[in-house]
């Protein structure tokens, strides 16, 4: 018989709620039963307990885990200030966790509960739903074949709202970097950035605390370079109120023989340039279509919403338990991203590059 997965669901109401749906796609996966929610808001709580069929509720999230024997832990909040201890709180319980992202405000909180997980043999999926994307399998596919020659450079922009610079970094960039990583194949080794405030390099006066439970925070226009060990050199840029209709919020990856682009989401399609001079101007060559099945090809599923992203996530997950295996975008991915992150105020702060793992694991802008 098929494993039944004792779930639990952590919640807070006004203080990032549910993220996005998080606690309503446990409901459309099978082999789930989902035991408990816990919310501190008594009107929160009994919405979400309608949304899931949760046959008990909590107010306090530490109770549920003591009470319940759980096989996994759904930490929806999208505020990620308390992410740190509830994730501990979770490792304690001996509770596999699948969690809203970002993952953790610092590289220190990072490493505690990698460590706490892999001491535990517990796995994490996160919802960085572009690393479950079929179409990202199907363009590392094309990559590898040749489709586009060598790799010489991935460029990564965000929203560019009026979260640009910092906040979209954060929020928006996760993303980008989840990908960005998968398509270089490598961790990068390096960093070098500039991060500005009105067209001056910040300073301590411009430090912050963000919102949703970020942290320190500061600049409105991020310009940041990664080195990767296999040559591959990785941009990522944001600004403030310069967002695109249609929106730049992806990457393109340039090689010798063309580009892919890619936008971040879970079914997303993606496009390919087949041009060597990356100019379809000049040479007249087109765009074409990526989907799961392939180029020019129309795309056969029908999963394509935030909440199929969250499905395949889920199921990735219970197939790491099963298997002991790791998720596309484990606990140690999830600290590779907010490295990544961490490593752009650290370059700013020394003024140069930075190397990767980073020495500095509290968040850069508190030593300015």
């Amino acid at each position: 018989m098929p494993k039944i997965y004792r779930v639990g669901i952590i919640g807070s109401t006004g203080r990032g709620n549910y993220g996005h749906g998080v606690d309503s796609a446990f409901t459309q996966v099978p082999n789930v039963k989902i035991i408990a929610v816990a919310d501190e808001d008594d009107a929160g709580r009994k919405e979400a307990q309608q949304r899931t069929g949760a046959a008990k509720t909590y107010a306090d999230y530490h109770q549920m885990l003591e009470t319940e024997k759980l096989d996994i832990v759904a930490i929806c909040p999208r505020w990620i200030d308390r992410h740190h201890e509830m994730l501990m709180a979770s490792a304690e319980a001996g509770c596999h966790v699948y969690m809203e992202k970002p993952f953790c405000r610092t590289l220190a909180e990072c490493d505690g509960v990698v460590q706490a997980l892999e001491m535990r043999h517990l796995n994490l999926g996160i919802a960085h739903i572009s690393q479950y994307s079929p179409v990202l399998t199907t363009v590392l596919s094309l990559i590898r074949n040749g489709e586009i020659g060598e790799i010489l450079e991935i460029r990564g922009r965000g929203k560019e709202d009026r979260r640009g610079g910092g906040e979209d970094l954060w929020v928006l960039g996760s993303h980008v970097f989840g990908m960005m990583r998968s398509i270089a194949g490598e961790h990068p080794i390096s960093c070098t950035a500039t991060v500005t405030s009105k067209g001056q390099a910040i300073t301590k006066n411009d430090v912050v605390e963000g919102p949703e439970g970020i942290g320190l925070l500061a600049g409105d226009h991020i310009q940041a370079r990664y080195d990767f060990s296999n040559g591959i050199t990785g941009f990522f840029g944001s600004k403030r109120n310069m967002a695109a209709r249609p929106t730049r919020f992806g990457l393109q990856v340039y090689g010798s023989k063309g580009i892919i682009e890619m936008q971040s989401g879970y079914l997303s399609p993606a496009f390919i340039l087949r041009d060597a001079s990356w100019s379809p101007g000049r040479t007249g060559s087109n765009w074409e279509t990526i989907t799961s099945a392939g180029i020019g090809q129309p795309e056969p599923r029908k999963d394509g919403s935030y909440a199929g992203g969250h499905i395949a996530a889920i199921k990735d997950l219970m197939h790491s338990v099963e298997e002991t295996d790791e998720t596309m975008c484990s606990a140690s991915d999830s600290r590779g991203i907010i490295e990544m992150i961490a490593a752009v105020f650290e370059s700013q702060r020394v003024g140069g590059r930075v190397e990767l793992p980073l020495k500095t694991r509290v968040n850069p802008l508190s030593l300015l």
